[in-house]
């Protein structure tokens, strides 16, 4: 049997699945990248259902136009929602966003290279397809009900739960796109410190990545729109996790939260099972109504970890999931901005000390204040833009000490440029589309399309 297919019967066993995650050997570390876009027909900036339309192509030609260039098809009850190749993969989000994650490979370098090798495989298919692909936090122009909606089956049962708890998860489901790095631990501790660290550091990110300001056609009144409905989609689910700074935590506190967690769907073959707001506690006593007398697998599990979305979200590595989607340089900047504070032992211990005494009101009220005010944000008497720039000589220092160099002698540092451009300036990209859309763009909102896709 697989570790996979192991029956679970007690918590013991979801610690110790969480404890396989442990890296000791530095060397073994890797950075997985992840990104989603929009997709739009050229000829009038609007979606594309899953299925053709006329001469207007479908995701589903979007995804068949990939494995046309050598990726594996994966099929859903018939319908193609997925492509793999050299350990990544392309995936839809419910809105038909498009998400690209990518291989766990051992520098920037290589994570950058692979996103622009995908980026130039978009914009060839683009042009074959007359598409285009757009990277911002937040959709700028649809309203809710114009999206189409994806023939993924959890989605489904999301898109049903999600308006009983919250009042923006299907804005999160069907409009926003973030850019996300996932990343290793040594030990245990090594994992608390990274993630208190992370999760001190993800309001900041937020605000440096800030990309959707607009809603419907309009400015919305944030830098960050896609960060401020995580603050009303689902209670039990999302946040700045308090318990996490609190004595005591590590896997075991992490899998208490897990199963304190309810349920969305149990998944057999390509089915799923409505389990929306039942206990994985239940399901390891044989009592889930969903399923009654069946006792939960690994991958039950790991498809329950799945559904959980706080700012930094524990599996058997670290997800950093506070960033708006953004422009190309954003895409290779993010994973560069948290290796350097956590790939690096000195870097590590300097993030760290200045973090460590920041309260949880401080924290929360950075993670409140971060969507709306961005880099002007303010935490004891001094701006995030201020922040930003102790925080990214911490970073750079860190991807210093890696010496990790491309095939033409460059370290990671440059990757954080576009950072320093903000921290210098105090504008993030959702700065610079106010500032256009208010001056040469004149409102026009197709000038989004034309001058911001990839």
């Amino acid at each position: 049997m697989s570790s996979s297919q192991k029956v679970i019967t007690a918590k013991a066993d979801l610690v110790e699945y969480l404890e396989t995650g442990s890296k000791p050997d530095r060397s073994t570390w890797r950075i997985g990248s992840e990104h989603e876009k929009f997709i739009f027909y050229r000829p009038d900036n609007s979606p594309l259902a899953y299925e053709a339309q006329g001469d207007k192509p479908g995701i589903k030609d979007v995804i068949q136009a990939f494995v046309d260039h050598g990726w594996a098809p994966y099929e859903e009850n018939g319908y193609l929602i997925a492509a793999k190749k050299d350990g990544a993969s392309i995936t839809l989000e419910p809105g038909g966003q498009f998400e690209l994650s990518g291989a766990p490979l051992e520098t920037i370098h290589q994570t950058c290279n692979e996103t622009s090798s995908h980026l130039k495989c978009t914009q060839e298919i683009g042009e074959k397809l007359n598409i285009g692909f757009l990277g911002l936090g937040f959709h700028p122009t649809l309203k809710r009900e114009e999206i189409p909606v994806m023939p993924k089956a959890r989605y489904d049962i999301m898109r049903a739960y999600m308006p009983t708890v919250g009042t923006m998860g299907l804005d999160m489901m069907l409009r926003t796109c973030t850019v996300q790095v996932n990343l290793d631990f040594a030990s245990e501790a090594d994992m608390v410190e990274k993630f208190r660290i992370s999760l001190a550091l993800q309001p900041l990110a937020t605000a440096l990545f800030a990309n959707s300001p607009m809603k419907e056609g309009k400015l919305n009144g944030f830098k960050s729109l896609r960060s401020h409905v995580w603050t009303d989609t689902d209670p039990d689910r999302c946040g700045m996790l308090p318990f996490v700074f609190e004595d005591g935590m590590g896997f075991e506190r992490w899998a208490d939260h897990l199963l304190d967690t309810p349920m969305y769907f149990v998944r057999r073959g390509d089915k799923y099972m409505n389990a929306a707001g039942q206990s994985f506690r239940d399901f390891m006593k044989g009592e889930l109504p969903a399923l009654p007398g069946e006792l939960p697998t690994m991958v039950d599990f790991e498809d329950h970890m799945t559904t959980l979305f706080p700012e930094v979200r524990l599996k058997t590595f670290l997800e950093m999931r506070g960033a708006d989607g953004g422009p190309w340089s954003r895409l290779c900047a993010l994973p560069a901005f948290w290796v350097g504070l956590l790939y690096d032992t000195e870097a590590q211990s300097a993030a760290w000390d200045l973090v460590k005494n920041w309260s949880i009101e401080e924290m929360a009220a950075m993670r409140d204040n971060a969507p709306q005010h961005g880099l002007q944000t303010e935490v004891n008497g001094r701006t995030f833009q201020d922040l930003a720039k102790e925080v990214l000589k911490i970073s750079d220092l860190g991807l210093k000490n890696r010496a990790r160099f491309s095939t033409s002698g460059e370290t990671e540092q440059g990757f954080l440029k576009s950072l320093w451009d903000s921290a210098d300036s105090g504008k993030t990209p959702a700065d610079s589309i106010k500032d256009m859309m208010e001056s040469d763009w004149q409102g026009n909102t197709a000038k989004l399309f034309t001058e911001l896709s990839y």
